[in-house]
């Protein structure tokens, strides 16, 4: 269940403790979310609006955001008309997806006007706005009259509702003409063609001018709120199949569907909600709901103890991942170009060693000259000598008829040096290449670990500290992220492991957290964290290596492949070459496990 009309009320209905509460603070830690401090009935809340159009929400949250050292406008303009200001009421119109917080607060006249703060959750059309006697004072997001001309949203413009199409579920849910007639295509209680309500109960319908529907489908497009899946519950409820046409419907069969959905929404209306998150048999929610549904009895039902948990647990991780891909993209751009560039001149300095591979030949040829001087003829051509470091066999040089034996055998000197020297030259950027290239592989895996903002800073200043990109200049207005932290598990055993999530934090584990005897694993010869098991002084035992080894696989370039290769070793067989790029260390007397994230 998305977040409809259903999930919303539940909402509306928690956070209705907040009613004749204080606003102590309003922050804006991201562009579309913003973050109320709340005192009300002695406790201090603090109550979440987003329009992020990927995950859309309003609820209690539990969880602290850096926020910006300046604030950003709209944060501002709340500050000024809300803060002090005290919650009048809350409520949802019309079981709309929107949600109106009334407060009463001072205006800069000292007048005690009311306000309202605004929350449209409508997916890519979401929007938090502060209206005041019926005119926009700021919106989170403005809508230009290039983009919408019946309904722009900027300070000073008029506010209108989105177009009321639809009818209030609640409404319906007492009214069974209301409903018949909804169900059918209709927004108004007027009979239906041939006065459904004196049919015979086994009777088919009578079509109406307008095309048939599945039930689900007229459910949803004809009421305000209801999603697809609350739909088919109410169908379920009600033993009718979703898909089935409304045309087809009986007198009876509408009766069922009707007193379906006077059971669902009187439990609405009364806060009899059940709130849940349904998981898949491979762990990964399926969806989310505030009432039970029938069409996910087989899955994992995770019960919370109110709607604002539920979305907190739903949600957080599915936008934080948002979040921080969205805050990648360009370094994700960048990583990738630095290593198409670098797989690039691997290639060039392939072909170039190809080109000096023969160069003793050089030597050789230069070496022969010098030793058959005397019988090399002027002016000529080539010559062929009897070349005693293969066994006196015959070997052609070509000449350049201009030049006497000596200067020929003298070009032949001069061209084995330059390849000499272009090949030492070679072997230096190779070994440079393959260090870079072996270097930004790691970051790359270190990039699909990063779980938050301070993980993304971490592995920015270190590809700056290496001189992959330009530093970037301190943001006055911008609030120091805290530092990343390993991550850290412990084993049914209680060791503990510990595993980097970017070279910073590697070479922090490995060379200055660890112990002599603790364990250090990592992938062979594939990009990964590295991973450290605390011995304590104690004898690690196969399912402690075994669950560090599975860490380290996840946690590398080979986490979606199988029989995963891990070296594992005592730290004190753990060594950093001199010079050496973050994260790259040498060992050996190691031993390797085969493990499947």
């Amino acid at each position: 269940m998305p977040f409809d009309g259903a999930t919303l009320a539940g909402v509306v209905h928690e956070i209705s403790c907040l009613e004749g509460g204080r606003v102590d603070k309003i922050a804006q830690p991201e562009i579309d979310e913003i973050v109320l401090h709340i005192r009300a009935k002695g406790s201090n809340h603090k109550l979440l609006l987003t329009a992020n159009s990927n995950a859309p929400r309003l609820g209690f949250t539990f969880d602290s955001k850096a926020a910006p050292l300046t604030a950003p406008m709209f944060c501002m303009v709340l500050r000024k008309h809300l803060s002090g200001g005290r919650v009048v009421r809350i409520c949802q119109p019309d079981f709309e997806r929107i949600v109106e917080i009334h407060i009463d607060a001072l205006d800069e006249m000292g007048d005690r006007t009311e306000k309202i703060l605004l929350v449209e959750i409508m997916g890519k059309h979401s929007n938090i706005m502060l209206v005041s006697n019926g005119k926009v004072l700021d919106a989170i997001k403005h809508v230009p009259f290039s983009v919408s001309m019946a309904r722009p949203i900027l300070p000073g413009a008029a506010y209108t509702r989105p177009p009321a199409t639809r009818l209030n579920p609640l409404d319906t849910a007492k009214d069974f003409a209301l409903f018949e007639n909804a169900l059918f295509g209709k927004t108004k209680a007027e009979p239906l063609q041939g006065n459904l309500s004196e049919k015979p109960a086994d009777s088919a319908t009578e079509k109406t001018d307008e095309p048939a529907l599945q039930i689900s489908q007229s459910l949803v497009k004809s009421h305000n709120g209801i999603s697809p899946i609350l739909a088919a519950e109410i169908c379920n409820r009600a033993a009718t199949l979703p898909e089935k046409l409304t045309n087809t419907l009986t007198t009876a069969e509408i009766k069922q569907i009707h007193e379906a959905f006077c059971s669902v929404f009187s439990n609405i209306e009364n806060n009899l909600f059940d709130c849940a998150i349904y998981k898949k048999p491979d762990g990964k929610p399926a969806d989310l709901a505030v009432l039970p549904l029938s069409a996910y009895t087989h899955y994992e039902k995770i019960a919370f103890a109110s709607p604002s948990a539920m979305l907190e647990e739903f949600y957080s991780s599915r936008a934080n991942a948002y979040r921080v891909s969205q805050k990648t993209a360009d370094m994700r751009k960048t990583i990738n170009a630095l290593l198409e560039r670098c797989r690039k001149k691997a290639f060039v300095h392939e072909k170039s060693l190809a080109d000096v591979e023969n160069r003793d030949s050089l030597r050789i040829k230069g070496e022969l000259l010098t030793a058959y001087l005397y019988a090399v003829p002027m002016g000529a051509a080539a010559f062929t000598a009897e070349n005693f470091y293969e066994e006196n066999a015959p070997l052609e040089i070509p000449l350049d008829p201009s030049l006497t034996a000596s200067e020929n055998a003298q070009r032949y000197f001069k061209q084995y040096n330059k390849q000499k020297r272009a090949f030492v030259a070679l072997q230096e950027q190779i070994s440079k290449n393959a260090d870079n290239l072996r270097y930004l592989e790691s970051v790359a895996a270190a990039m699909e670990t990063a779980q938050d903002e301070a993980d993304i800073a971490e592995i920015r200043a270190e590809l700056a500290e290496a001189g992959f990109v330009k530093r970037r200049a301190a943001s006055k207005g911008k609030k120091m992220e805290k530092p990343a932290k390993p991550l850290k598990f412990t084993t049914e055993e209680g060791f503990e492991i510990y595993v980097g999530k970017n070279n910073t934090q590697n070479d922090y584990l490995t060379l200055r957290f660890a112990k002599p005897a603790d364990i250090w694993f990592h992938t062979k010869d594939i990009a990964g964290s590295h991973v450290i098991l605390v011995t304590a002084g104690r004898q690690p035992t196969d399912a402690a290596i075994l669950e560090a080894a599975t860490h380290a696989a996840k946690n590398s370039r080979a986490k979606d492949s199988s029989n995963v290769p891990v070296d594992y070793v005592a730290r004190k067989h753990v060594k950093k070459p001199a010079g050496a790029k973050p994260g790259y260390v040498i060992y050996d007397y190691h031993k390797t496990v085969y493990v499947t994230p």
